[in-house]
């Protein structure tokens, strides 16, 4: 969902569609798939994220229907209608942003998307297996890993919100406005590439051997390196070189392609793996937690809730 959508900004394609929530006219679902498939790629990236938006709500409809028929935890219940709640609220928001056609809808739409990837990746985990069988640890490095977790995925979260800044920033706009907004992405990016080295080696040294924990440690640091080489490809494929390296011949004879395939990919790609991030940082914090904070007791492991016909055998057993 998040690809499909970057490719929709990247290709400039939130207005292929001028109506919502019908598309031009049709119901979502009955408009001739003929149309979709051969007409437009701009028609048909657009038409295509409407429609995974639908499939992404039916899915948050059936966990909400799950918790409630069989979690007792309270919390988890209402956790499940945010999720919805959540789902709802980013589709009408996309929705605006085709009635209105505002650009500050826009970035508000490309802030939530990857917010709510990330609730669902913390809803995944604490409805985990390994999280309900996880025990509380007394180490005090546990404190210092969440800690430091916590301080990560705020900072990929101000990235991300800098980022949309930055990608949805109007062509007529001052270019201090451009130069400031690409200052505090690069600064953040140093800051958040120190976090995560810390982070990565305050795991590795206390809890190596803890699969739970290395694994998306491991996993934060190769994807922020990757993010990094992304970002540059980013600026190469739609700026070009920096201008200290158009003495060599590879940068100087390199010319951007508009909307061509590799800016197009590039750019979505360092899109979605900037939600990926955000969604592994924020889960290492919340195993992180699971271990080490007594707030984790409320997310405890609890029988699932008994079924009508479930009552009924029990009772005729006792009998």
């Amino acid at each position: 969902m998040i690809w499909i959508g970057g490719l929709v900004t990247t290709y400039g394609a939130g207005m292929a569609v001028p109506d919502w929530p019908n598309t031009y006219g049709y119901n979502l679902f009955l408009y001739p798939w003929q149309t979709w498939v051969y007409g437009p790629f701009k028609l048909f990236i657009e038409h295509g994220h409407r429609l995974f938006g639908t499939l992404v709500g039916m899915i948050a409809i059936a966990f909400l229907v799950s918790t409630w028929c069989c979690q007792r935890r309270a919390n988890l219940r209402w956790l499940g209608a945010a999720a919805l709640i959540g789902v709802v609220a980013q589709g009408a928001l996309g929705g605006l942003r085709v009635l209105a056609d505002e650009v500050q809808i826009a970035k508000i739409h490309g802030i939530v998307g990857p917010v709510f990837f990330a609730f669902t990746v913390a809803l995944a985990s604490i409805t985990s297996r390994r999280w309900q069988s996880a025990k509380r640890s007394e180490e005090r490095q546990l404190g210092a890993i969440e800690r430091l977790g916590v301080i990560t995925t705020l900072l990929v979260f101000l990235q991300l919100v800098l980022g949309a800044q930055l990608r949805h920033l109007s062509p007529e706009a001052p270019l201090g406005n451009f130069r400031l907004a690409l200052f505090f992405h690069l600064a953040v990016a140093v800051a958040l590439l120190a976090h995560v080295f810390m982070l990565a080696a305050r795991v590795l040294y206390s809890h190596r051997q803890e699969s739970w924990l290395a694994r998306p440690a491991v996993g934060l640091l190769v994807m922020l390196l990757v993010q990094i080489g992304l970002g540059a490809g980013s600026w190469v494929t739609n700026y070009g070189f920096p201008v200290w390296l158009s003495r060599y011949d590879f940068a100087a004879a390199y010319v951007p392609v508009a909307d061509g395939a590799v800016q197009a990919w590039t750019t979505t790609a360092h899109v979605a793996l900037g939600s990926l991030i955000l969604a592994t940082s924020l889960m290492l914090t919340l195993r992180s937690m699971r271990l080490s904070s007594p707030l984790s007791a409320r997310f405890a492991p609890s029988k699932p809730a008994t079924s009508p016909s479930q009552r009924i055998l029990s009772m005729g057993a006792g009998l």
